[in-house]
């Protein structure tokens, strides 16, 4: 029983790898992306990705309870699960050996082409969010361009300091395709309490910003924006995910991939470098 249902799932296996090798198309492209839903689209391909790789393991886990039942005459269900469960660990032959190859082969896929070559966030769908206005955006917007997505707040010690040089930077550098996106936001010391108006007002009259503002929102908590929620998966940071501060930073390519984050103290200048190097500009 465990050497077939092995067999069956190497078989399986094998031929997902070599289908998803030989056909990427079978793999997420922006184009399905931009006409699928996020949220089903991604749970979808996520569940297909997994699935015949799962079987191998849960087939192997199969087998051994059985084989123990067999060889000791035990018929407690629970001991049968436990002792497959954590047995599943050894490999008795090549053909497991084999086996557990393959999945590591299909997670790599999966990991490669989903989360490297499809950072679908920025390049593709992109997140629809509401400008400082009101007006509804898409951040696909923006695919194509090396992005520098900051949380702002009006009343933070580091406002005026980032301002002047975001300013700076974005003045150099947005004809080169370079953009900045800035969030409001509200959840450290109360220091964004504003309405958009005067958000707006304030950042627009005094700081002179003429970079894209958008809505206000939370970066941390049950209620944070998708777009806070992916880049913060992408780039973790120093005792956990959270954004701890105004004016977290972070840095992302013309691919859409999130190659760096900034810490608030971190000012936009010392990040100049690292800008020239994806724009590909000196």
């Amino acid at each position: 029983m465990m050497h077939f249902a092995n067999s069956v799932s190497l078989v399986l296996i094998g031929f997902a790898v070599l289908a998803l090798y030989s056909y990427p198309s079978l793999l997420p492209s922006r184009k399905m992306a931009e006409e699928s839903p996020k949220s089903i689209y991604d749970f979808t391909v996520k569940v297909l990705l997994n699935l015949l790789p799962s079987f191998s393991l849960f087939a192997v886990w199969l087998g051994r309870s059985r084989e123990r039942k067999e060889n000791t005459g035990q018929s407690s269900e629970l001991f049968l699960f436990c002792y497959g469960f954590v047995d599943v660990l050894r490999v008795n032959s090549l053909l497991e050996l084999l086996t557990i190859i393959e999945y590591l082969l299909v997670l790599n896929l999966a990991e490669h082409h989903w989360y490297g070559a499809l950072p679908i966030e920025f390049s593709s769908t992109g997140f629809r969010c509401d400008d400082i206005g009101g007006n509804d955006k898409s951040l696909s917007e923006y695919s194509g361009k090396v992005l520098l997505v900051v949380n702002v707040a009006s009343k933070c010690g580091l406002t005026h300091s980032n301002y002047k040089e975001l300013n700076v930077l974005y003045e150099k550098y947005k004809n080169q395709g370079f953009e900045i996106l800035a969030f409001p936001c509200n959840q450290f010391a109360g220091q964004e309490p504003g309405s958009n108006k005067e958000i707006e007002d304030t950042v627009c009259t005094i700081f002179k910003a003429e970079f894209p503002i958008f809505d206000k929102i939370d970066v941390n908590g049950k209620n944070a924006a998708p777009v806070y929620k992916f880049l913060k998966s992408e780039k973790g940071g120093y005792f956990g995910d959270a954004i701890k501060w105004n004016f977290t930073k972070f840095l992302v390519n013309k691919e859409g991939k999130v190659v760096e984050r900034y810490a608030p103290t971190t000012s936009p200048l010392k990040i100049e470098k690292d800008i020239q190097n994806l724009l590909g500009s000196s």
